[in-house]
């Protein structure tokens, strides 16, 4: 099956050299990453992605660069503004454990371990490996270059001197 800026691979089929992709979204491709990464735009993405298989130890190591120029929206203005991000990354897959077999062994693993994730169904995609990527790069809180939050105050000054305590005086 073949979605959207797809790019799924059989990691058996992986021969033992080095594989270099090249994926880069079209116009359509940019409008579901849109909906994915939930901005206002996408302009461009991109990643360059290298991965090499070691057949002997059954892991597939991959590393790689994504850029991706997109429209956030600012938290402290609401306004629209553009940021151009890019992300290396490095990621390594133990292409014969599965999800129980993982949760079998977390009780010897300390959280220092570097464990290698699972390939589900003997299929990656790196599309969805390079969305993640600059997922994880963006900012939480979005904000234009030299934005401040200044917090003003509903209240005159002579109310938030009172203490609200005061009214359960009253009560006695």
């Amino acid at each position: 099956m073949q979605n959207f800026f797809s790019y799924q691979i059989k990691v058996d089929n992986l021969p033992n050299t080095e594989q270099h992709y090249r994926l880069t979204a079209d116009e359509e491709d940019c409008k579901k990453i849109q909906e994915i990464l939930k901005v206002p735009a996408v302009k461009s993405f991109s990643a360059d992605i290298r991965l090499r298989l070691d057949h002997k130890t059954n892991i597939l190591k991959l590393w790689g660069r994504v850029k991706a120029d997109l429209v956030l929206q600012s938290v402290i203005s609401l306004e629209n503004f553009a940021k151009d991000y890019a992300a290396d990354f490095e990621l390594t897959y133990d292409t014969k454990a599965t999800l129980k077999s993982q949760r079998e062994e977390e009780e010897e693993i300390s959280i220092d371990d570097n464990t290698p994730d699972v390939v589900i169904n003997g299929v990656i995609d790196l599309s969805d490996i390079a969305i993640e990527q600059i997922a994880l790069v963006m900012d939480d809180y979005p904000r234009q270059e030299g934005e401040r939050f200044e917090f003003k105050s509903e209240f005159s000054e002579e109310d938030e001197k009172k203490n609200p305590f005061d009214v359960l005086k009253k009560l006695k």
